[in-house]
């Protein structure tokens, strides 16, 4: 039911497979010949209501039942980036999981941008998102946040690079580098972009990675440099020299969820995982 319910939210029922078989029967062509009028129009809007509607009273049984029970039981659907999939989350379906033998916690990697728009619509109980210091996470009417840490990240250089034999370096005196950056359109690429515009430098740009591993890889390789978060990054190749960047940027973490589902005790417990781990794998990163 709670599927179905999210299915409907999300609108992807009423899409293209209707049409699909009016167009295997002649005599179902005629329809898409007929002039649609308001009611028509209105239909699919009015009906992705209804069925928001329905999810928030899933939503609600799923909240009494489980706090009728007392502890984390049932489905938990998870997301996160791909630097806190490796970093932090491995144990956070684990941890709860141990104590909570009837707690069912899943996890997948998403793309940072969309996760909180998953969240609200339903596709995703509780996600963790990151934004940058210079563009706060914006939230949606009906999800609230709660802040996990900060994540903090480093100018990686080849060791003949001459930063290499610094500790720090202010943040407009690599502006002129050959950078290795995410695509356009990604939270890395637009804090690099907006920081050294700000300073009156127009990055250069010359490589694009999705990974930060194949970032890595490529300062190794000695073609330019590159900004990549500490958490998830793992140990660096002996080519590679972490600079410190001053001021050093930073990157929030955020627990998501739907208002709806705050009270829900697994709910509750991943994001009291989430905040007690966080100390130790941020100081390890």
């Amino acid at each position: 039911m709670a599927a179905a319910a999210r299915t409907a939210a999300d609108g992807s029922w009423c899409r293209s497979p209707v049409r699909r078989r009016r167009h295997q029967h002649p005599s179902l062509r005629r329809l898409d010949r007929l002039p649609p009028d308001g009611r028509q129009r209105h239909a699919p809007h009015q009906l992705a209501a209804k069925a928001r509607q329905l999810l928030a009273l899933v939503e609600g049984a799923e909240v009494r039942l489980e706090e009728r029970w007392g502890r984390p039981a049932g489905r938990l659907t998870l997301a996160c980036f791909a630097s806190a999939a490796r970093g932090l989350m491995p144990r956070v379906p684990a941890e709860p999981a141990r104590h909570h033998p009837e707690l069912d916690a899943r996890l997948s990697e998403v793309d940072p941008h969309l996760s909180v728009d998953l969240v609200a619509r339903g596709v995703i109980d509780l996600a963790v998102a990151h934004d940058w210091d210079i563009a706060p996470l914006p939230t949606p009417p009906g999800v609230e946040q709660v802040v996990i840490g900060d994540g903090l990240c480093d100018v990686l250089v080849h060791r003949d690079h001459p930063p290499a034999a610094r500790e720090s370096v202010r943040r407009e005196e690599p502006a002129a580098a050959r950078w290795i950056s995410k695509p356009p359109g990604t939270d890395c690429h637009d804090w690099l972009t907006r920081t050294l515009r700000a300073r009156g430098y127009e990055p250069l740009v010359v490589h694009q990675a999705e990974e930060n591993h194949t970032q890595v890889a490529l300062v190794a390789a000695g073609p330019g440099i590159a900004l990549v978060p500490r958490l998830g990054r793992g140990a660096l190749p002996p080519e590679v020299t972490p600079v410190r960047l001053d001021p050093m940027p930073t990157r929030r973490l955020h627990a998501i969820w739907r208002t709806g589902a705050a009270r829900r005790p697994a709910i509750r417990e991943t994001v009291r995982t989430l905040q007690e781990l966080w100390p130790s794998i941020a100081s390890a990163a």
